[in-house]
């Protein structure tokens, strides 16, 4: 198994009001709460999307469910402590997959064919070398997201704790880390403040 991992147990403090459940023009068009038009685009993408959360969050857990009955959740009790307890409580769910693409809810404008691009890189390095992999798309020479792990990183993500995020196992994986241009700015534009 493998699959996308979203993060969307934050509190929104610079926006100002919850903005997982702020409405956009997604992708194709449609009005949607900005949460099910993050999960709904890796949804199409992979074969498990993974949604964290938090413990108060099963209103919103319900409305996205309803609308994404494909996609699973996770709660992550500790996420008032920072990001690195969202992502390692993802994780733990995820724990077999052999790989796992780490995305944000206040992103929803990447474009597909950046999703697909991705994970067939993720693909093709897995087979070629058996010591572990990230996979980070750069867009104009900065960095963005998704992040993608290979399971041998699994470990040092259950770790993480605080604010950090996954930050510091990218910048310790040394030529295990592959960049990959893309030309799709949803890479880098995240949901800061209302329009």
């Amino acid at each position: 198994m493998n699959g996308a991992l979203i993060l969307a147990a934050g509190f929104s403090r610079r926006f100002g009001g919850d903005k997982r459940q702020h409405p956009i023009t997604a992708a194709d068009g449609s009005r949607q709460i900005m949460l099910c038009a993050t999960a709904a685009l890796y949804a199409a993408q992979f074969n498990h999307t993974l949604v964290v959360l938090r413990p108060d969050d099963e209103a919103l857990r319900q409305h996205l469910l309803a609308q994404l009955p494909q996609v699973d959740t996770a709660i992550a009790k500790d996420a008032h402590l920072g990001m690195g307890h969202s992502l390692a409580a993802g994780i733990t769910v995820a724990a077999g997959w052999q790989y796992v693409f780490v995305g944000l809810a206040d992103m929803p404008f990447i474009k597909p064919d950046t999703l697909t691009q991705l994970r067939s890189t993720m693909e093709a390095a897995l087979m070629e070398r058996a010591d572990g992999v990230i996979v980070q798309p750069v867009f104009e020479g900065q960095p963005g997201h998704p992040v993608g792990f290979s399971s041998h990183f699994f470990p040092a993500l259950l770790e993480l704790q605080g604010d950090e995020g996954a930050k510091s196992v990218i910048n310790q994986a040394g030529e295990q880390l592959q960049r990959i241009p893309v030309t799709d700015p949803g890479v880098l534009q995240d949901i800061d403040r209302p329009d």
